[in-house]
């Protein structure tokens, strides 16, 4: 046996067997579910519990449905990893005697990559980047040298010649059509496995790279998703079987095109749709395209972001990683809940800006999230058509406005005549809400028609870094885009009901929802938020009431409405109500001040609404007692 390669062949026998019994009782929650369950979810240990616990299950021979659906949540369901990838990366880990943290599993072939050179620029470190016959053919060398500003050396190598040494990291990319078993050289720091149609898979070689652990898995949090639940249960099935991967065979062209034409017809636009595998894939691809275009069009100028400092984690986040990447981008924090308005603070922000002769590039969501709110729009209009000029009296650079509508997808803010079309105005929105009904995490963005450059700009990232939809994910759209507006609608009626309910039975809470006013006007989400009355003596002692009413208001409803209430982040599915507390996560990296600690509950089209207003009713009168 290769020195390199320490694996016991009886242990290997012993596992590709127990992975055979699992995938025949894998939960069906393993394959369909996209949100996590935060009441048995706790972060710091998530992907570590699950093994270990799945581990134990293994040693005991126990592959019993019962005994796999009592396993904790695996990291968050789907984006950054599931019980599935976590299970495949668990298995080749033991076949090359690593760490089940130095196996990372990605649906894109290409973010792994980026992810080291994220690292290493960061580090100043050098990155050689090794390969056998020829690169992925979506590997765009210039691009992510020119936009991207990461820096990197690429060298072919015959296939078994020996790795040179390398002042830096040593990547090999490897294209093969089956799960990788082959011994790992010193002398490569990262093995990287592709496989078209599946993802790829990154294996962190040797305890001095373990330090790139939990940025590698950041990066697969924040710019794309990890392999998905249908291509890990492939590659298990390749796994446990020594047999060439098959992927499952879908009519890509066909659901493609039909989510195309729904997406349109959706959003009242003309322009090609853009289909990522998450929102946050998208929005990736959406802000690499701009900088791509500012720094082509506007060479050497700063460009800004316009961030709300408390919106979602994700993109708060991700802006300001891609600020901390590039020469000349900065984030710019646009208030804009409570007693700040969105409007007033643009044309602030917008008039700064254009005094430094910066590109301006506002990622905003309507209605706001967690508080519901939305702005004026003939204002916003009239804020983003300003004509500005810069401090030496020049023209400056017209904004672009980035719409998160993923509260209510349905508002047409782009088509021909509507209030944001006579603007450089992009929308997406997560298809892991209504769009798919909650069953995949792809998200899709569409432009008016004075952003037909910049969109072609957004597809070319988006292909660039592998992080188009996958044909399930495809599917699943063509499934269910056709339907979504009558499901928003019907939760939203839902969302009404319950609210008008709360505020007779519980006057003293705040509840934060778009007014009757703004629902014809076509703002009709499903999700509104709750801040519960407190007392104390003092500001702290109120506030830390108020957090424990808040778990203790959400206990009491999964508990009493186990089928139907959730302690999930997500809102969309075809049933149920989900709940939970933005500061704790869907604002997981907002700065904590700007966290909200209150309730944020999202109803679906079809569930027991006068179970929950009596469940709600109990509460009221326990806290009242």
């Amino acid at each position: 046996m290769h020195p390199y390669l320490k694996r016991d062949i009886m242990e290997e026998y012993k596992m590709q067997n127990y992975l055979k019994e699992v995938l025949g009782n894998v939960p069906k929650d393993w394959l369909n579910l996209t949100t996590h369950r935060l009441d048995i979810y706790n972060e710091k240990y998530a992907k570590f519990e699950f093994l270990e616990q799945f581990e134990n299950l293994f040693n005991e021979g126990n592959s019993d449905l019962s005994a796999l659906q009592k396993l904790p949540t695996a990291y968050d369901y789907i984006r950054l990893g599931h019980p599935l990838s976590s299970i495949l990366e668990w298995s080749i880990a033991k076949l090359h005697d690593l760490k089940p943290a130095c196996v990372i599993s990605f649906s894109s072939q290409i973010i792994p990559v980026l992810a080291l050179l994220r690292k290493n620029l960061l580090d100043h470190k050098k990155t050689q980047i090794i390969y056998n016959d020829h690169l992925p053919a979506i590997f765009e060398s210039e691009l992510l040298q020119n936009v991207y500003d990461y820096e990197f050396e690429l060298q072919a190598i015959q296939k078994g010649a020996e790795i040179p040494e390398f002042e830096g990291s040593t990547l090999l990319i490897s294209q093969q059509d089956t799960i990788p078993k082959s011994a790992l050289s010193p002398n490569i720091d990262f093995y990287l496995n592709v496989h078209e149609g599946l993802g790829s898979i990154l294996l962190v070689n040797g305890e001095k790279n373990e330090g790139y652990i939990s940025e590698i898995q950041h990066v697969r949090r924040r710019e794309t998703i990890a392999m998905t639940p249908e291509n890990s249960y492939t590659a298990l099935k390749n796994l446990s079987e020594d047999a060439t991967i098959e992927t499952i065979q879908h009519n890509l062209e066909t659901t493609k095109k039909s989510v195309l034409t729904s997406i349109r017809n959706i959003t009242g636009t003309t322009l090609e749709p853009i289909v990522g595998s998450s929102g946050l894939s998208v929005q990736y691809a959406i802000m690499m395209g701009l900088v791509d275009a500012a720094k082509e069009s506007h060479v050497g100028k700063t460009i800004a972001f316009i961030v709300p400092p408390n919106c979602y984690g994700g993109t708060n986040d991700q802006a300001r990683r891609v600020a901390t990447c590039i020469d000349r981008v900065k984030v710019v924090d646009l208030p804009v809940d409570g007693e700040f308005d969105m409007v007033q603070s643009l044309n602030v922000v917008l008039d700064k800006i254009a005094d430094e002769d910066a590109i301006p590039y506002i990622i905003a969501e309507i209605p706001t999230n967690p508080r519901v709110e939305v702005p004026d729009l003939h204002e916003l209009k009239t804020v983003l058509s300003k004509k500005r000029t810069t401090a030496t009296g020049k023209l400056a650079v017209d904004p672009v406005f980035i719409l998160d509508q993923t509260f209510c997808p349905n508002v047409h803010f782009l088509g021909t005549h509507k209030i944001l079309s006579t603007v450089r105005a992009i929308s997406y929105a997560s298809g892991s809400k209504f769009p798919s009904a909650g069953q995949c995490t792809a998200g899709y963005c569409v432009g008016n028609l004075k952003t037909e450059a910049l969109m072609k700009k957004i597809a070319l990232h988006l292909n660039a870094c592998d992080n188009e939809a996958t044909p399930l994910q495809y599917e699943l759209l063509a499934k269910h885009l056709p339907s979504m507006n009558q499901r928003i609608h019907e939760a939203y009626k839902n969302t009404r009901d319950f609210v008008n309910f709360i505020r007779t039975a519980l006057p003293e809470a705040k509840i934060n929802f778009v007014s009757e006013a703004l629902a014809l006007q076509g703002f009709t989400p499903s999700v509104f938020s709750l801040d519960l009355p407190s007392k104390g003596d003092s500001d702290e002692e109120k506030e830390a009431h108020k957090r424990a009413l808040n778990l203790e208001l959400i206990n009491l409803m999964i508990t009493e409405i186990p089928s139907e209430s959730k302690f999930c982040v997500s809102y969309g599915q075809l049933q149920g109500c989900y709940w939970t507390i933005p500061a704790t996560s869907t604002q997981g990296t907002t700065k904590e001040g700007d966290k909200d600690y209150i309730i944020r509950a999202s109803l679906s089209p079809n569930m027991n609404l006068a179970l929950h207003k009596k469940v709600f009713l109990d509460f009221v009168k326990k806290i009242k007692a």
